[in-house]
């Protein structure tokens, strides 16, 4: 079959590798759609980063570089191995992208999502989304019922940004703020909308990002440009400041300002990757009593983020700004993401259909 492998820095080619084994317990996907995350464009850029490296094979899969990319993905279970249960051939799903140990204290603890040996699908092994078929453990794979699998492409990112929510502490009702309006901020917004957040303010300088917001729920848009962040919140929410801050643009002046915008005793979520070691003014958390935690992806978060897409809670359809075939995945969906960033959110990639 025909699948998409990262060789090194701006070297990804569609390779023929062999067909998937589906063994006990394990499902097979043919791939509908996969998203072009902002991860992978890292990995193109200046990887491996998660990607094992030559001579750094991953503790789970055992896989180095070349691997098969892309973890956005739905598509229809076109197999199913011996023992597994609760779906069948012809079903639409979206894959929960991990390889995890489940023996250390994460693990055990059910925080699979840290796990110390954490691996993720389509950046640590020979499986992917960026491939006609995929196979994985049928944990990893939700049902989608009656959603279409372009959708189902979706619910990766989204679940991002509902992890972070969740975590947050955010209560409804609640105020937030969200620096950064690329896609996971999108979609950290429109997760905080359906969690039932009062105000959700987004801080973004770029005008087509800025448009986008209000779409996904921000009540009110902030220009870093011409206003001060910290400032224009507090002014916003009476002088208190937001219960609670998402930062998604891994810059440090923007965790700066996520931190000065949240009321005494309030919570700034780093949601980004960060390409570099942030500098942080310890003496202002100290000073108002602010908790910083760090979101990494999900964990048991898919079913619930599927409900809310069933349910009409979150307009998914809005995110999706390309839809190309494979052939087109790093001059139509790479280069695009890296040179237009500001007029995109997310495009799809079809690993069997004929697009451009």
């Amino acid at each position: 079959m025909r699948a998409a492998r990262f060789h090194g820095p701006g070297d990804i080619r569609i390779d023929d590798v062999p067909d998937p084994l589906v063994r006990d317990g394990q499902v097979e996907v043919s791939v509908d759609w996969c998203g072009i995350c902002g991860t992978d464009l890292h990995e193109f850029l200046e990887g491996p980063i998660f990607i094992p490296g030559k001579g750094s094979p991953h503790p789970i899969t055992g896989v180095e570089m070349p691997v098969v990319i892309g973890h956005e993905f739905a598509g229809v279970v076109s197999a199913v191995g011996s023992g597994v249960t609760g779906v069948s051939e012809g079903d639409r799903v979206a894959v929960e992208p991990y390889w995890v140990c489940g023996t250390c204290a994460a693990c055990a603890a059910g925080r699979y999502n840290i796990c110390r040996s954490l691996g993720f699908v389509g950046l640590s092994g020979d499986q992917g989304g960026f491939a006609e078929r995929c196979v994985v453990d049928s944990r990893w794979v939700h049902p989608l019922g009656d959603l279409p699998t372009d959708i189902g492409a979706l619910v990766e990112p989204l679940a991002v940004g509902y992890h972070a929510v969740r975590l947050s502490g955010l209560r409804e009702g609640g105020t937030a703020a969200v620096f950064g309006a690329g896609p996971i901020g999108l979609v950290t917004t429109a997760a905080l909308r359906a969690a039932g957040a009062a105000t959700v303010i987004v801080v973004e300088p770029a005008a087509a990002r800025k448009a986008k917001a209000a779409g996904a729920g921000a009540d009110v848009v902030v220009d870093p440009a011409t206003d001060d962040p910290a400032t224009a919140i507090r002014d916003v929410t009476g002088g208190a400041g937001v219960d609670v801050a998402f930062e998604c643009a891994g810059i440090d002046a923007v965790l700066a300002s996520a931190i000065g915008s949240v009321r005494p005793g309030g919570t700034v979520v780093n949601v980004a990757i960060w390409g570099h070691e942030p500098r942080v003014a310890v003496n202002d958390l100290v000073m108002s009593e602010v908790t910083l935690i760090g979101s990494l992806a999900y964990c048991g978060d898919h079913p619930d983020v599927i409900a809310l897409l069933r349910d009409g809670k979150v307009d998914a359809e809005q995110f999706i700004t390309g839809r190309i075939g494979l052939d087109d995945l790093v001059s139509g969906g790479f280069r695009q993401l890296i040179d237009n960033k500001e007029e995109n959110v997310k495009i799809l990639v079809s690993p069997t259909a004929l697009l451009s």
